[in-house]
């Protein structure tokens, strides 16, 4: 995909080099090649990384418990399965039944927003990537939190980037975010963050946009929202037209990771900056799932008060071995090794239980995914076996 000239041009004048604009050109182009562009792909790096003479060719054993990309293991719903079957056949028009507008439709009277400020995506690592191309440049960052979801692109187009640490209670440093820039581009919030699994108040993201510069963005990444009990959505300050582009995905508590659907929530002017870096119909099964498993009553309860109680029972078993970990709202958690991360997680590999990646910031803790009970208890007898 090229840009059109007239974006080339705008980005020339955000401060871009030519070189730089060749960037974000195979960032559009490259998508899930780059290791950077969604959470499967950076944890197949990792995975990679972590096996390089530890476990090799035990990546693909059927024994082996994967619990390193935040899937969620109930997997779609009977009801969104049943639609793609019916949708199939007709898959090879771009948008058999308006399939597209019934998913906008149904989002929009769930949200409580308007049709028009609904977009969808294949996921929410695509619109992501195109806030940070569309709100950022040389002079104005991304600035996130640290440890933190999705930083890659930023330095990878040539856009100034901050890490902010967490808080000492894991939330989002705000006051630290503004004093870090006060003219960002974009202010980026992961709630739940990924990959402490913890939640970032309302307040301070009003913080946020009380602060922030006239022309900048609050992206609020609410990936896993639906797994938190406690956390507050951003739908109504879209609602209320602020300066907020709102992330979801159904990749996480519906379990469609392999299906691919997702949307940005925002103002349209606001969603118009993001169509220039990209370009397509939606994937026609993605939809027709997502719209299917949205109608489905109960269905978000029901598959967070059982992730809680497999998080909960995992809780439990590493307090008894005495072994910290942060608090989640999410289906994964951060758990201390009190060694380098990557090599527990080669040990862990060599016991048949594949978990998540290391962040720089947290150089001895690892994340782990929640997945099924009889999954964890592979998890927990290989850390007893580790770690004594």
């Amino acid at each position: 995909m090229a840009l059109p000239v007239e974006q080339k041009e705008l980005l020339l004048e955000k401060g871009f080099s030519r070189r730089q604009l060749g960037r974000i050109t195979s960032l559009l182009t490259a998508g899930a090649a780059l290791p950077f562009y969604n959470e499967f792909a950076m944890a197949q790096d990792a995975e990679r990384r972590m096996m390089r003479g530890a476990a090799s060719g035990r990546m693909n054993d059927p024994d082996m418990v994967r619990i390193s990309s935040n899937e969620n293991p109930m997997g779609p719903c009977k009801e969104g399965v049943a639609a793609m079957a019916k949708i199939a056949p007709l898959a090879w028009r771009y948008s058999p039944i308006g399939d597209d507008q019934d998913f906008s439709k149904t989002v929009a009277g769930i949200e409580d927003v308007p049709e028009d400020h609904i977009a969808a995506f294949a996921g929410s690592s695509d619109p992501l990537h195109r806030c940070q191309c569309a709100f950022t440049s040389p002079t104005h960052s991304w600035t996130m939190a640290d440890p933190g979801y999705g930083a890659g692109a930023p330095a990878f187009i040539g856009s100034k980037l901050n890490k902010v640490p967490l808080r000492p209670d894991f939330s989002h440093d705000v006051e630290a975010m503004i004093k870090a820039d006060p003219d960002a581009g974009a202010y980026y919030v992961c709630n739940p963050n990924n990959p402490s699994g913890t939640l970032t108040a309302r307040k301070d993201i009003e913080y946020l946009l009380a602060h922030k510069s006239k022309d900048a963005v609050v992206v609020i990444d609410e990936a896993y929202i639906h797994f938190s009990g406690k956390a507050q959505p951003a739908n109504d300050l879209v609602a209320q037209g602020k300066d907020v582009v709102v992330l979801r995905t159904f990749s996480k508590i519906y379990g469609m990771a392999g299906i691919r659907a997702g949307f940005a929530m925002a103002r349209p002017d606001l969603l118009g900056k993001l169509r220039p870096y990209g370009a397509g119909m939606q994937p026609v099964m993605g939809l027709t799932c997502a719209t299917a498993s949205m109608k489905v009553k109960g269905l978000i309860a029901e598959r967070r008060a059982l992730n809680k109680q497999i998080r909960e029972n995992t809780f439990e078993f590493l307090e008894k071995k005495n072994i910290k970990y942060v608090p989640s709202e999410a289906n994964f958690f951060m758990m201390e090794v009190n060694r380098p991360g990557q090599d527990f997680a080669k040990e862990m590999a060599e016991n048949k239980v594949m978990i998540g990646r290391v962040w720089p910031a947290w150089p001895t803790k690892v994340r782990v995914t929640v997945g099924t009970q009889a999954e964890m208890l592979k998890f927990q007898a290989a850390v007893s076996k580790i770690m004594g």
